[in-house]
């Protein structure tokens, strides 16, 4: 079948709104369920007031969250997309690290104070692509299940990363790359810009462009898809990429936030995007993809973070909290995947 006189029906069908497809009204869709993330927000955000006090209740403060945040929730949004397509990507905080130590190198670093301190952002950003690509292809045409071929690469990425840098942190020394940093835009971090501007980017690509919809219907149905005549191994190249380029650009930002490089940068990151992403609302199956939630969800474990940070409790009471968070998320995924069209956004 051509993909011209094919896919139309299978946009039409991927870009109703849940309401229209299931039937359960405003509420039973998508703003429903954004809505139930934002009153946990909201919630976590009155237990930090109410315990902490000052101490959580000033801008400054919430800057921090959204700054804290901002890092993962780039890896989240880019991991949101290979989700939502039916995949899954372990290697990205490794990667992450791998591409902060290459683009942390002297030699790397004397060139971009000769030149341009951008070069070491799109050397950053070229060694998280290649990465994806590599995944991307294994998993696409070398057929090995995309959780293996991730794991292969995050021990990998990981490995090769203490290698090149013999486990020793590489300090940043650019002048114009620490400026930027540094600096702010009407009094906002330029993390939380970077982290603004990826969301609505991203947002844009999922829900308003024929590459979004493609995605939704290959999570949906893989066959399907490849019958209506998208050309899915391509696609799934290209959302792998796309996680390598997200993974490339937290990279950045966190050269920019630590000022420094290293093969520890990143660690487990790949299961706190997870998390977000699964808390946000998209299917871990597939077929259902959402960035709102992405970020709202990125936002409700830094807030969490911080009112534990605040009032002084335990790691480990927070990776509890956390744990109980993400099997409640996973159960109420599983009732509404069980709802006719529940698999679709």
């Amino acid at each position: 079948m051509s993909d011209q006189t094919t896919l139309p029906a299978i946009d039409a069908e991927v870009s109703k709104k849940p309401d229209q497809r299931k039937g359960n009204g405003l509420l039973g869709g998508s703003v429903g369920r954004n809505l139930g993330l934002v009153i946990a927000l909201l919630l976590l955000v009155a237990v930090g007031a109410i315990t902490a006090g000052d101490r959580f209740w000033n801008v400054e403060n919430f800057l921090t969250i959204i700054r804290f945040a901002s890092i993962i929730g780039v890896i989240s949004i880019g991991m949101t997309f290979v989700i939502t397509a039916g995949g899954i990507d372990l290697s990205v905080g490794s990667v992450m690290g791998l591409a902060t130590v290459v683009a942390s190198f002297s030699w790397m670093q004397a060139a971009a104070d000769q030149t341009s301190w951008l070069l070491m952002v799109v050397v950053a950003l070229a060694v998280g692509s290649f990465a994806g690509l590599v995944n991307g292809l294994v998993i696409a045409y070398g057929k090995v299940v995309p959780f293996m071929a991730t794991l292969a690469m995050l021990v990998g990425a990981r490995g090769l990363a203490e290698l090149l840098s013999n486990k020793q942190t590489q300090i940043v020394s650019v002048p114009g790359f620490l400026d930027f940093f540094r600096g702010s835009f009407l009094g906002i971090s330029w993390l939380i810009w970077i982290f603004v501007l990826v969301a609505v980017a991203a947002w844009f690509l999922l829900n308003r462009t024929t590459f979004g919809r493609r995605t939704v219907a290959i999570g949906g149905n893989f066959e399907a898809a490849r019958l209506a005549g998208i050309r899915v191994k391509r696609h799934l190249v290209a959302l792998y990429v796309l996680a390598g380029l997200t993974a490339g650009i937290a990279a950045v930002m966190m050269l920019g936030r630590t000022t420094a490089g290293t093969s520890t940068h990143g660690l487990l990151f790949e299961l706190d995007a997870i998390a977000a992403v699964v808390v946000g609302g998209t299917l871990l199956v597939g077929g259902r993809g959402t960035i709102v939630g992405t970020v709202l969800g990125v936002l409700i474990f830094a807030t969490l973070t911080n009112v534990f940070t605040q009032n002084n409790l335990s790691n480990s009471v927070q990776q509890v909290v956390k744990g109980v968070i993400i099997v409640v998320a996973v159960l109420l995924q599983q009732r509404f995947a069980s709802r006719p069209g529940g698999r679709s956004s």
